[in-house]
C-alpha cells in the first residue's frame, strides 16, 4: 500500500509539474520560498522586497533596477486559490504609518508580484518587453523541522525528542516529571487525560526553549508552536514517550498505541500535504537566520541553531534548473542564506556575521553546490532601523547605533518610551566564528546587548513623495535570487 501511495504522490507531482511548466511558457514564473525560524524577519523581508520594487526603491546592486530596465512591478491575484494571501497592504501600513513591526508568520501565505522589464540583450529587447511572475511563498521555518519526521518512526522521534529535553531540564521540568509518572502500556480507555496533559506540558517545554534567554531552534513538531485551526485536534495531541523498556510493537489499546497513531496522523495530514503542496514546488529559496538572538543566549543556542539549520537544509532538494526537472520534479537551483538584523551591528562587523552564518551552514552549502545549485551568504537588514554614529565615552571614541527603541525596551536601567532616539553600543563581535561553538576549548559568550528599534520614519522628497523603505543589502539579495531571470 505504501508503494502504491508513493506512486500516486509521484504521479501527482509530475502532473503538477506539467501544469506549472505549461504556464511558464506563457509568462515565466519563479516560485520563491521565504523561510526562517521564529522572529527571523520573514514578514518584514517580503514586505520590504515588494515595497522597494513597486515604489522604485534604491537598489543599486540589483542590476535590472540600477540599469533602469524595470518598467514596473505590480501585484496580481495569486495562482493558488486555496492558499491565504500574504497581507502586504496591512504589513506596510504597520511598518510605514505606525512604525511597528508586523505580526510574525503563523501559516503558509502567498503573493504574486509581476515584473515588466527590458532585457539586457539587444536581440531580446527587439522582441518586446519581458514579463516575469514572482510567486512568493511565505512559510514558518519551524514547519521545515518537521520534514525529517517523514522518515522517522514514533520510537525514533521519541528517542531524539527526549534526548533534547534532558539536555535542558530547567525548561522541560514539568514535562519530564509527568513523563516519569506515565506508563506507556496504560490502557487507552484511561489515557486520554494523560495524553492531553503530556501534549500540553511538551508544548510548554517547546515554548520555554524559544524564549530569548534560551533561544533554542531545534523544536519539532513545528505545529505545536503554531497550531492554527488544528489546535486541540488529536493529530496535535501527542508527545514523545520513554520507550526504552517497551517492546518494539505497541500493545493494542495502550497509551503507546494511541500516541503512535496520532503521530502517524500528524505525518500524514500535516507534514506530507505541506511538502507536496508547497515545498516541493519551489524554484528558489531564501533562509533568514536570526543569529544575533542565538549569540546573546550563548554557545548552547549556537550549537542548537547549527543543528536546526542542518535539519532544515537536509529537507531541500537542490539541483540545476531545467525544463525536464521542472516537469518530473522541481529543484531549488538558488539558495540564499541571510543573517538578518544586520542593522543591530556596526558595518565593520557585518563580515564577521556573514562568516558565522557560513560556518553554520557550510555542510549544506557543500551538498547544494555538489547537486548543482548556486548558494550565497550575506548579512541583511530588510528594513534598516538604525544609523551609524560615533560616541565619545570617557575620552574614547566608540562606534554606536542611532535609532528609536521600541516602547518598553530596557538597557542599563533605562526604559524607553518609543519616541526618543538613543545611541547604543551593541558590543564587540568575535573575529573567529569557531570561538562561539561549545566544542571549542573555551567557547566565547559574546554577550551582545542589542535592543529592538522601531522602523524608521520614511524620508520625503522635495515634492512630498514618500521614499521607499531603507535597507542593508536587500538589493544584493534580489540580484542573486532574480538577476539572471531579468537579464
Amino acid at each position: 500500500m505504501s508503494t502504491f501511495n508513493s506512486f500516486l504522490d509521484d504521479t501527482r507531482t509530475v502532473l503538477e509539474g506539467f501544469a506549472d511548466t505549461a504556464s511558464d511558457f506563457v509568462t515565466p514564473t519563479v516560485r520563491l520560498g521565504v523561510t526562517g525560524l521564529s522572529r527571523a524577519g520573514k514578514t518584514v523581508f517580503i514586505s520590504a522586497l515588494v515595497h522597494n520594487l513597486v515604489k522604485g526603491g534604491r537598489l543599486p546592486v540589483f542590476s535590472a533596477a540600477a540599469d533602469g530596465r524595470v518598467g514596473r512591478a505590480y501585484l496580481q491575484p495569486q495562482p493558488d486559490d486555496d492558499v491565504p494571501r500574504f497581507d502586504y497592504e496591512t504589513h506596510i501600513k504597520t511598518l510605514v504609518e505606525r512604525r511597528l513591526w508586523p505580526d510574525s508568520t503563523h501559516q503558509v501565505s502567498e503573493l504574486r508580484l509581476t515584473i515588466e522589464y527590458e532585457s539586457a540583450s539587444f536581440l531580446q529587447r527587439k522582441l518586446g518587453r519581458g514579463k516575469l511572475h514572482l510567486d512568493i511563498v511565505d512559510y514558518p521555518g519551524e514547519w521545515l523541522l518537521d520534514l525529517p519526521l517523514l522518515n522517522q518512526s514514533f520510537r525514533q522521534f521519541s528517542d531524539d525528542a527526549l534526548a533534547r529535553a534532558r539536555r535542558h531540564p530547567e525548561q522541560a521540568q514539568r514535562f519530564l516529571t509527568l513523563l516519569n509518572d506515565t506508563d506507556p502500556i496504560a490502557s487507552e480507555d484511561t489515557a486520554e487525560q494523560a495524553a492531553g496533559e503530556l501534549a500540553q506540558a511538551f508544548t510548554e517545554y517547546l515554548r520555554n526553549c524559544r524564549e530569548d534567554e534560551t533561544a533554542l531552534s531545534m523544536l519539532p513538531p513545528g505545529r505545536f508552536l503554531m497550531p492554527g485551526d488544528m489546535a486541540g485536534s488529536p493529530a496535535l495531541t501527542f508527545a514523545p514517550l520513554d520507550l526504552e523498556k517497551t517492546t518494539a510493537k505497541p500493545r493494542n489499546g495502550s497509551l503507546h498505541a494511541m500516541m503512535e497513531r496520532r503521530y502517524e496522523a500528524y505525518r500524514k495530514h500535516v507534514i506530507k500535504p505541506f511538502f507536496q503542496n508547497h515545498f516541493a514546488r519551489l524554484d528558489r529559496q531564501i533562509v533568514l537566520v536570526d543569529a544575533l538572538q542565538a549569540l546573546n543566549a550563548g554557545p548552547d543556542a549556537i550549537d542548537d541553531l547549527n543543528t536546526a539549520l542542518g535539519q532544515i537544509l537536509n529537507a531541500f532538494r537542490p539541483g540545476k534548473s531545467s525544463w525536464l526537472f521542472s516537469i518530473l520534479s522541481r529543484r531549488i537551483d538558488r539558495i540564499l542564506f541571510a543573517a538578518t538584523k544586520a542593522d543591530h551591528l556596526h558595518s565593520d562587523d557585518h563580515d564577521r556575521l556573514e562568516a558565522l552564518l557560513r560556518r553554520l551552514v557550510d555542510k549544506a552549502i557543500t551538498r547544494a553546490e555538489f547537486a548543482g545549485a548556486s548558494v550565497d551568504v550575506l548579512a541583511l537588514a530588510s528594513v534598516r532601523a538604525t544609523r551609524q554614529a560615533s560616541v565619545n565615552h570617557e575620552g574614547t571614541t566608540i562606534p554606536a547605533l542611532l535609532g528609536t527603541p521600541l516602547p518598553g525596551e530596557n538597557l542599563d536601567g533605562t526604559c524607553f518610551d518609543g519616541e526618543e532616539e538613543a545611541a547604543v553600543f551593541p558590543g564587540d563581535f568575535p573575529e573567529n566564528p569557531e570561538d562561539l561553538f561549545s566544542d571549542n576549548d573555551e567557547p566565547h559568550n559574546v554577550g551582545l546587548k542589542f535592543i529592538r528599534f522601531r522602523p524608521p520614519k520614511l524620508e520625503r522628497t522635495a515634492e512630498g513623495l514618500t521614499l521607499s523603505l531603507p535597507h542593508i543589502r536587500l538589493d544584493r539579495a534580489l540580484e542573486f535570487l532574480l538577476g539572471d531571470k531579468l537579464a
